[in-house]
């Protein structure tokens, strides 16, 4: 379907606009509607990824994004605006992600000897 990754990822880009357009415009069943797909490809490229920890990390952090993203949209179209607090647990994994490369695996490789 995509001659690369990089591919995905643009593409990808292009979904989350129409989601984050649709959410600003308050048009609800398509806000809800584009939330899938942008969600699923944004997973399909985590797993495209998972031979990299590094790329992975950052791939399920933006998942992790991604879900927070809808699930604040969701309680904006659907629930009232204290329900929005419901988004902060994902944004925190994917910044304990993130943070779990930069702070443990990048000064891990850092210190490794390259193989030869």
């Amino acid at each position: 379907m995509f001659r690369s990754l990089r591919n995905a990822e643009n593409f990808h880009i292009v979904l989350w606009l129409l989601k984050d357009l649709c959410w600003v415009m308050l048009w609800k069943p398509l806000g809800l509607a584009m939330f899938v797909p942008t969600l699923a490809m944004a997973v399909w490229i985590a797993w495209r990824s998972r031979s990299e920890i590094g790329e992975l990390l950052h791939s399920l952090a933006v998942v992790c994004w991604i879900t927070a993203n809808g699930v604040w949209m969701i309680t904006e179209f659907w629930g009232t605006d204290a329900h929005r607090y419901y988004a902060a647990p994902f944004f925190v994994a994917g910044l304990l992600l993130v943070g779990w490369y930069y702070m443990v695996i990048l000064p891990r490789k850092r210190r490794l000897p390259e193989p030869v």
